[in-house]
């Protein structure tokens, strides 16, 4: 066996450590767990979204626990402010000076809990260290540990007491994932896990060193150019203003994806070769990881809201005429 083949059959049994860890306390959301590894081990960020109730939180802490990492929680509420977050410089009477304090974005794994009960401003703390992996205050710019992942989950924004994230923000996103609401059978098994006198314990798996080593791994994954061109076609497509985009889309988005689409596409279809043994992106994984990466990209209008058009059908039609499915 080779090295790559032995890289790659290593990277897809700890994958695999890692997912049924989680699904010793998840239960019924193996493709939940799937795009929320795929974050994990590519480095980017998570948006979740799902009533309450659905073990959203539990499904962040749990991933923690697996993976060895540090982590913090910030509740969202409407009076939480910038420096709870980032953190602030506080004065030191026994020294004269000031010293940072840091707050709890500094941590490995930092779950955002219902993120759109913040306001916007709140919300928009966070911009730079999703994006820079750093945090600047008072002109001075601090890094945050490795590996940094946020983790925000939220409540659908029709709910009473929300605020919708700002474009911006959610272009910081690599993948926007739905938790659906669970069947009767998982409902009784989850009876059964949470309702006795012993429950399911979560044990660590990795460390952060091996999940940036599977993180860099995953970089490594080819992708041959007809993949990147379809990749660039589609996110292309599903510009209003693009000649190859469909009649749906001119006539229900506002906006399409910007560049950070394709990364997050391309980084999701390699993690899923990754998962499969496999050194080259296939045609399959891009139609996998599309939606996840790309419902939350496309700004759409009113009539496309009040028709409750979904995101993930205009995204499967442009897959389609690509001739991806």
């Amino acid at each position: 066996m080779s090295d790559a083949q032995a890289q790659l059959d290593a990277f897809a049994a700890d994958r695999k450590r890692l997912g049924d860890e989680l699904a010793t306390v998840l239960v019924g959301l193996d493709s939940v767990i799937d795009d929320i590894l795929s974050c994990l081990l590519t480095g980017s960020h998570a948006l979740i979204e799902g009533n309450p109730g659905l073990g959203k939180t539990l499904l962040v802490r749990t991933l923690a626990t697996a993976g060895g990492l540090d982590s913090k929680r910030i509740q969202f509420t409407p009076d939480l402010m910038p420096a709870d977050i980032t953190g602030t410089n506080l004065y030191d009477a026994n020294s004269g000076a000031f010293r940072f304090q840091q707050g709890p974005l500094f941590s490995h794994l930092v779950l955002a809990d219902e993120i759109n009960r913040a306001t916007p401003k709140t919300q928009s703390a966070i911009l730079e260290a999703m994006s820079e992996r750093t945090v600047s205050i008072a002109n001075t710019s601090h890094p945050l540990p490795e590996p940094f992942c946020v983790f925000a989950t939220q409540n659908p924004i029709e709910l009473e007491g929300t605020y919708p994230l700002p474009e911006a923000q959610l272009d910081r996103f690599g993948l926007k994932i739905l938790v659906p609401s669970p069947t009767p059978d998982a409902i009784a098994e989850i009876l059964r896990r949470t309702t006795s006198s012993e429950t399911p314990t979560p044990q660590a798996i990795l460390t952060p060193q091996r999940i940036l080593e599977l993180q860099q791994f995953v970089r490594e994954i080819q992708a041959a150019s007809n993949i990147l061109d379809t990749v660039a076609q589609l996110v292309d497509s599903l510009h209003p203003a693009s000649a190859n985009a469909s009649d749906n889309t001119k006539r229900f988005v506002r906006f399409g994806p910007s560049p950070r689409g394709a990364q997050a596409i391309l980084l999701a279809a390699k993690y899923r070769a990754a998962c499969d043994a496999r050194p080259c992106v296939a045609m399959r994984d891009v139609h996998a990881a599309a939606p996840a990466a790309l419902r939350h990209r496309l700004v759409l209008n009113f009539e496309a809201h009040a028709k409750r058009f979904a995101p993930d059908a205009l995204i499967t039609e442009a897959l389609a005429a690509l001739g991806a499915l």
